[in-house]
């Protein structure tokens, strides 16, 4: 497994890149409301996306065909725009990578529309907060194990499941790089992690069980109990001190 090691040169791009896909899931996130079409919020960060002078890194990716990825309360992960309108109640995951001069930027969250049930407000708590313990592990000298282990020990602890079928990534010139960052693992286990890495971490994160199905589209990852899903991510840079968040917004968004 070769796991990139970006220059300083090539970190400030990666810098821009996800300042500028932190931009566009803020603006996309603050239209969700009842009533829209999850195609009418999909073309919308498509114009933010123009505006802010980035290019989807979704768009035509193994021919999907949404501009971000938008997935309503049993969808997981990798919905895609279409008629379906968003309700009072639902929570609804975004999923935006960008390109800028050539490098990407990829992050995620989970946006509650109106007022939603508790054990669902306390399903988004638990998945940001796994998140951020994991960030917490992305140290130089620390094995990969170590945070995607403290991924499933915070999920597990609050009575909740990964799904293990799909994962985070390295990320940089493309979408998906090595190494792989599963939501599960063992302390002390895998590779070392480095300065100048890069990794897309993403906790997703069932309030029922792990089991996730994928529908007719050859897309859209559902929970197989039909219950809620939750879905965040930040793309996040090793240093030699404190792991930087790349894709860092000024607020969380489950809360």
């Amino acid at each position: 497994m070769s796991i990139p090691i970006k220059t300083a040169k090539e970190i400030e791009k990666m810098r821009v890149a996800c300042r500028l896909a932190a931009e566009v899931l803020s603006r996309t996130a603050s239209i969700v409301r009842p009533g829209a079409t999850t195609k009418e919020v999909d073309e919308a960060a498509a114009e933010f996306m123009a505006e802010a002078g980035c290019e989807s890194a979704f768009l035509g990716y193994r021919g999907f065909s949404g501009n971000i990825c938008i997935s309503v309360n049993e969808e997981v992960v990798h919905g895609i725009g279409g008629p379906r309108k968003i309700q009072y109640g639902d929570v609804v995951k975004l999923d935006i990578g960008v390109v800028k001069n050539g490098w990407v930027g990829d992050t995620a969250t989970t946006v509650p529309v109106g007022v939603i049930e508790p054990a669902v407000q306390r399903l988004l708590l638990i998945t940001e907060e796994a998140l951020g313990i994991a960030i917490t592990h992305a140290v130089d000298g620390k094995r990969l194990g170590d945070l995607c282990a403290s991924v499933e020990e915070t999920v597990a602890a609050a009575g909740f499941s990964v799904v293990r079928e799909f994962v985070g990534h390295g990320v940089g010139r493309k979408l998906h790089e090595e190494p792989q960052v599963p939501n599960y693992g063992r302390r002390g286990a895998g590779p070392k992690l480095k300065a100048g890495m890069t990794l897309a971490i993403e906790p997703m994160v069932n309030l029922g069980g792990g089991g996730v199905r994928i529908l007719g589209d050859g897309w859209t990852v559902v929970t197989e109990d039909g219950k809620p899903s939750a879905h965040f991510e930040h793309t996040v840079l090793i240093t030699r001190g404190e792991p930087e968040i790349l894709t860092w917004r000024e607020k969380t968004l489950s809360k």
